[in-house]
C-alpha cells in the first residue's frame, strides 16, 4: 500500500459540488492498494500514522501525534499513486490493484483508524473527487510498504 499523508489545518472532499467530507487540523490521506497487499500492511500503516509524531511540542518540535492534538482524518482513495512514467508521457496505473481488492484494502484502513479514535472522513472510492486542503508547514509524508 502507498499513504501520501499531508499534515492540514483543513480539508475537504467534494462530489458534484457536495462536500461528502471535511475536517479541521489533521491528516489528509491519500491512498493507493496493489494487488498484493494485505491486512497485515493495513495494520502496519494504521499504528504508524496513529502514531507518528509531527505536530509541534509547546517547544515547537515535531513530537505530538494526532491523538495528542485530537485531530481528524481525511482519507480519499487514489490509484494514481501506482502511476509508472518510465516510458513515454502518458502514465500507465497497471500497477494500482484490481478495484475490488483495493477499495476492501482502503475501507479495511479507514476503519481500523477509526477504531484508534480518531475521526475519520472520507471521499467514495472510484468517484471523480476534488480535494481542498491547506497543508500545514508544509509537512507531507510517504508511506511505501514495500520499502
Amino acid at each position: 500500500m502507498r499513504v501520501l499523508l499531508q499534515r492540514v489545518t483543513q480539508a475537504s472532499v467534494t462530489i458534484d459540488k457536495q462536500v461528502v467530507g471535511s475536517i479541521a487540523q489533521g491528516y489528509c490521506l491519500l491512498v493507493g492498494a496493489e494487488d498484493s497487499d494485505t491486512s497485515d500492511q493495513v495494520d502496519y500503516l494504521v499504528h504508524k500514522i496513529s502514531h507518528l509524531r509531527v505536530f509541534e511540542d509547546q517547544a515547537g518540535k515535531m513530537n505530538r501525534s494526532i491523538t495528542d492534538v485530537a485531530g481528524s482524518i481525511l482519507s480519499v482513495s487514489q490509484f494514481t499513486l501506482y502511476a509508472n512514467t518510465k516510458k513515454g508521457n502518458r502514465p500507465s496505473f497497471v500497477g494500482a490493484g484490481d478495484p475490488k481488492h483495493a477499495q476492501a484494502m482502503y475501507d479495511e484502513f479507514n476503519q481500523k483508524l477509526a477504531a484508534t479514535g480518531i475521526s475519520v472522513e472520507t471521499g467514495v472510492f472510484g468517484a471523480d473527487m476534488q480535494v481542498a486542503l491547506v497543508n500545514d508547514g508544509p509537512c507531507t509524508i510517504w508511506f511505501d510498504t514495500d520499502d
